[in-house]
């Protein structure tokens, strides 16, 4: 059984901020995966918008102590660049590669049988602007290595193109509105927008246009009252989810 990182997608400046809140030590586990001969193996995971930046979490290892010198390192995924090594508990050191191609965090205290286990190391991955949505980036890996050089472990991390999230401008909030009126807001180029209301019953849907507009109007009358609309897109296996708006329809 392997274990599992997973990121909240964030934009540039507000990562150092998200992991002060969020704390560097949580682990999640997840079914699947082979068994490393030696412990379970080094895993890490990310769904990262183009043009954004994310936080993967990489841990997993369970084999021998590694002491000082040891050094855990990620080579990023075609596409992708390290931007950021925010991880800083004492006895550690983040080092950047020049250009972003690689990142690795260095052990340099005493507590070798701790050093490595029960605990997750971070590294901002940010994903190139013209990345497509729903690809998953190849050849990011991840290595653990003694002062000597020699591997103790090896992983990979699956880095997945993630869809930016649609807006939802129409109908405006706060006016009487009749029972079909046209939706509107903007999405990723190509994706199938499919608007729902409070009780996620399809209201209308249309595919986002190259400018990233989309619009469609109820095939179904609303119900007249308040209510809800909510527009979600999809795209190559992934999806995104806009805020919900409330809306009047007259009697």
């Amino acid at each position: 059984m392997s274990r599992t990182w997973k990121t909240t997608i964030l934009a540039a400046p507000a990562v150092a901020g998200a992991l002060l809140a969020a704390g560097l030590t949580g682990m999640a586990q997840a079914a699947g995966g082979s068994p490393d001969p030696v412990g379970h193996e080094l895993w890490a995971s990310a769904t990262i918008e183009p043009g954004r930046a994310g936080i993967v979490h990489a841990g997993g290892y369970e084999g021998a102590p590694l002491g000082a010198g040891s050094v855990l390192t990620l080579t990023a995924p075609a596409g992708a660049r390290v931007t950021g090594m925010p991880f800083a508990a004492a006895g550690f050191r983040g080092t950047v590669a020049v250009g972003g191609a690689s990142a690795s965090y260095a052990f340099e205290g005493t507590a070798a049988a701790t050093a490595w286990h029960g605990r997750t190391f971070p590294f901002v991955l940010t994903v190139a602007p013209d990345a497509e949505p729903g690809t998953r980036l190849p050849d990011c890996t991840l290595a653990l290595r003694d002062a000597k050089g020699t591997v103790h472990q090896r992983g990979g991390c699956a880095v997945t193109v993630g869809l930016p999230a649609p807006t939802l401008f129409r109908p405006p909030s706060g006016v009487a509105l009749g029972s079909a009126p046209e939706t509107s807001g903007t999405a990723y180029p190509g994706a199938q927008v499919t608007v729902v209301d409070a009780l996620e019953q399809e209201v209308c849907s249309a595919t986002a246009a190259p400018d990233g507009s989309w619009s469609c109007v109820p095939g179904v009358a609303l119900p007249a009252g308040p209510g809800l609309l909510q527009a979600t897109a999809t795209l190559n296996g992934v999806s995104a989810t806009s805020e919900q708006i409330a809306i009047t329809v007259a009697g």
